[in-house]
C-alpha cells in the first residue's frame, strides 16, 4: 500500500514498504531513487488515518546517504565525477540487480534504535560505545549475525565483539606509522566494510573515501555508520575502482590493500591509483608477493589458495620496479609478513572456509594446490 505522508516540516513524500511498529505506530521506507530512509511514524488511530494520511517524525538515519560526499567533491571542482558516482550508486543499490540486498535493507531497518559513539580502541577494535539494555544487546547481537560473514575488523557494537575473518588490526598495526593521515584526505580502494576507514579518522584524516563493489560489505559499513553517526566522514561506496577518471588528482592518499592480484591488468591498476592522488600524494600498496630474489611473477594456473581471481603474484623487487615505472617515486618496502592462521581464521563471524582449509595438510609452508603460501608486502610511494 502506498501512503502520503507529511511529515512534521511539511514535506509531502511518498512511501512504500509499510510495517506495524507498537499499537499505535508505522514504519515507513522512503526512497527517492539513491536514498533509503526509514522514519516512525506515531497517529492516533492507524485504521482511522484518513485517505492513507499521516503526520510523522523522522527518527533513523538514512540509507546509503552520500550527501555530504558529492557536496565535497563538488566544491572541490569535482562535479562530473559527483554526478557519475551518484548515478552508479543509484544503479549500484537497485535491489532488482542483487537478491540478497532487499534482505539485508529489512534486516538494517529492523536493528534497534540506541545511542553511542565510536572509539578506536587500543586492542585494535573499532567500537561503538553507549548504554544499552541487555535485551537490546541481545536483539542487537541477532540482528548483526545477519551481516554475515564479517570478513574485516574486529569490531565491538555495544560490547559485542565481532570477530571477524581478518585480524585487520594487525595490518594496521604494520601500517599506521609510515603513513601521513592527519588532514589527509583518503581514497581506501577495496575498502571492505571501511574498518581501515574509521582507524584513519580515528588517526586523524579529514575524509576517507572507499570503494567496494560487494554489497554485503558496504551493508555491514552502513550498519556500523548506523551507530557511530552517519555525519562522520568514512564513506564506503558499492563501486569499484573502475569509477576512477583518469586524472582525477582529488586525494592526499591512496590506499589499495589486497587488490592487485586480482586484477588482470596490474599496470592499468597502478596507473589509476596514481592518477587519483595530488602531486606529491602518497600511496599505501599491500599485496602478495612471492619470496624471491629479482624481478620475478608467479602466475598460478588455476587457483591460488582456492581463489579463482589471482591473476599474478609478484617478487617485492618486481612490485618496486611497477609502481617506479606507473609514475611513482620514494618507493619503500615497509613490511614483509607471512599471512598465519592467528591473522586470518573462521570465527562465529565467518564460518566458511579460510586459510587453514587453504594450506596443505602438514606442510603450511604451501597452499592447497602446491604453491608458495601466501606472504603480503606493504609498500609505500609518492605520485612524481
Amino acid at each position: 500500500m502506498q501512503f502520503n505522508i507529511i511529515e512534521t516540516g511539511g514535506r509531502k513524500l511518498n512511501a512504500w514498504h509499510c510495517y506495524t511498529h507498537g499499537r499505535n505506530a508505522l514504519r515507513f521506507a522512503v526512497c527517492d531513487g539513491l536514498t533509503t530512509e526509514w522514519f516512525l511514524f506515531v497517529v492516533r488511530d492507524i485504521t482511522k488515518s484518513p485517505h492513507n494520511t499521516v503526520r510523522s517524525l523522522p527518527v533513523k538515519t538514512s540509507l546509503f546517504k552520500y550527501d555530504a560526499l558529492f557536496g565535497w567533491l563538488r566544491e572541490a571542482g569535482h562535479d562530473e565525477w559527483a554526478s557519475e558516482l551518484q548515478q552508479a550508486c543509484r544503479q549500484a543499490t537497485d535491489i532488482t540487480g542483487h537478491g540478497n540486498l532487499e534482505d539485508w535493507k529489512h534486516c538494517w531497518q529492523n536493528l534497534p534504535d540506541m545511542g553511542g559513539h565510536l572509539k578506536a580502541r587500543a586492542d585494535g577494535r573499532v567500537a561503538v560505545v553507549g548504554q544499552v539494555s541487555a535485551e537490546a544487546k541481545s536483539q542487537l547481537r541477532s540482528d548483526l549475525l545477519n551481516f554475515r560473514p564479517w570478513r574485516k575488523g574486529p569490531f565491538d557494537l555495544f560490547g559485542i565483539h565481532i570477530d571477524t575473518e581478518w585480524r585487520s588490526d594487525w595490518k594496521w598495526n604494520r601500517l599506521r606509522d609510515h603513513v601521513e593521515l592527519r588532514d589527509r584526505n583518503v581514497l581506501d580502494v577495496g575498502c571492505g566494510n571501511g574498518y581501515f576507514g574509521w582507524q584513519m579518522l580515528a588517526a586523524g584524516a579529514r575524509r576517507v573515501v572507499g570503494l567496494d563493489p560487494f554489497l554485503l560489505f558496504v551493508m555491514q559499513h552502513e550498519v556500523i555508520r548506523r551507530y557511530a553517526g552517519d555525519s562522520l566522514p568514512n564513506d564506503v561506496l558499492p563501486l569499484g575502482d573502475n569509477c576512477l577518471p583518469q586524472r582525477l588528482q582529488a586525494f592526499d592518499v591512496t590506499v589499495s590493500m589486497g587488490v592487485l592480484y586480482h586484477r588482470s591488468s596490474p599496470i592499468e591498476h597502478l596507473q589509476s591509483l596514481c592518477g587519483s592522488l595530488k602531486h606529491d600524494g602518497q600511496l599505501v600498496l599491500e599485496t602478495l608477493v612471492i619470496d624471491a630474489a629479482g624481478e620475478q611473477v608467479l602466475m598460478p594456473e588455476g587457483r591460488y589458495a582456492k581463489m579463482r581471481n589471482v591473476w599474478f603474484i609478484p617478487s617485492v623487487d618486481m612490485v618496486a620496479k611497477l609502481l617506479r615505472r606507473t609514475g611513482f617515486q620514494e618507493v619503500k618496502v615497509v613490511d614483509v609478513t607471512a599471512t598465519t592462521t592467528l591473522e586470518q581464521r573462521s570465527t562465529d563471524w565467518m564460518t566458511f572456509e579460510s586459510l587453514a582449509d587453504f594450506l596443505t595438510p602438514g606442510d603450511l609452508s604451501k597452499t592447497i594446490e602446491g604453491y608458495p603460501a601466501p606472504v603480503r608486502a606493504l609498500l609505500t610511494a609518492r605520485r612524481k
